[in-house]
């Protein structure tokens, strides 16, 4: 189970509760009855089905040390991997040795799907922080896809989300500027973790600065100043890596 402090948020003059994500217990042993990513695994169509169709496809958790490889590119590919609880990024390397990271995932979000069209996989998935990752059978998932066509309709889903992110890495990079480029980041992160219950305004950063730049095509020093530039501006409110954003509108139209 996952521990979500509460912090009280104030929009348009209306107090709301939301949890900040921060994930404490690591506990692997949970069913997926009492999962807390249970909906993004299963569609709602699944859950009123028998158990023992889940059997030998969920709830496969392993603990994964913070800076362990979940898998490296070149493992073969058997499973697609969900981050139950903690953080993680994903590693392209480069012919010259350069790495390039590709992405950065949040409790309740998916690994691993570059492999299914090799069979291998393509990049390496490293945990940002002490986390536990559900692997997830691929056959078994396209078992239950055969019968079960709104399960088939929930994993095209989740791979189309994959896609799209993919696709908005290259516009990062490809067409904005470094101000814009990190005040997207900051949004992309905010939609995320609202999608997931937690609060769109404020939340940890697991990942250093330069691993941010390494991600969005920046040197570290052009982070560390676009994120002052944000805070000057009054969009945000940093401490260390504890982010609040001040007007989420301003710093969507950056």
């Amino acid at each position: 189970m996952i521990s979500r402090p509460v912090v009280m948020l104030v929009q348009q003059n209306a107090v709301k509760a939301v949890p900040i994500a921060k994930p404490l217990n690591l506990a692997v042993r949970v069913e997926c009855t009492r999962c807390s990513t249970r909906g993004v695994c299963i569609p709602d169509g699944l859950k009123t089905k028998t158990p023992d169709t889940l059997d030998g496809v969920f709830g496969k958790s392993r603990k994964i040390r913070r800076g362990e490889a979940i898998y490296r590119a070149g493992d073969t590919f058997h499973s697609l991997y969900i981050t139950r609880a903690g953080s993680s990024k994903t590693v392209a390397m480069h012919r010259d040795g350069r790495e390039q990271i590709t992405g950065f995932q949040i409790t309740g979000e998916f690994l691993g799907m570059e492999g299914i069209g090799t069979g291998k996989h393509t990049i390496d998935a490293i945990a940002l922080e002490d986390s536990v990752v559900c692997a997830v059978p691929f056959k078994g998932l396209e078992t239950l896809g055969e019968h079960d066509k709104d399960f088939q309709r929930h994993l095209h889903k989740i791979m189309s989300r994959e896609i799209v992110r993919e696709s908005a890495l290259l516009m990062l990079i490809g067409s904005m500027t470094a101000e814009e480029r990190v005040a997207a980041f900051l949004i992309n992160l905010s939609k995320r973790f609202n999608d997931r219950g937690y609060s769109p305004a404020e939340f940890h950063l697991k990942m250093t600065r330069e691993e941010i730049g390494c991600h969005l095509g920046l040197k570290l020093e052009t982070v560390s100043r676009m994120f002052s530039k944000l805070q000057q501006r009054g969009l945000i409110e940093m401490h260390g890596k504890q982010t609040r954003i001040i007007d989420i509108q301003g710093l969507d139209s950056v």
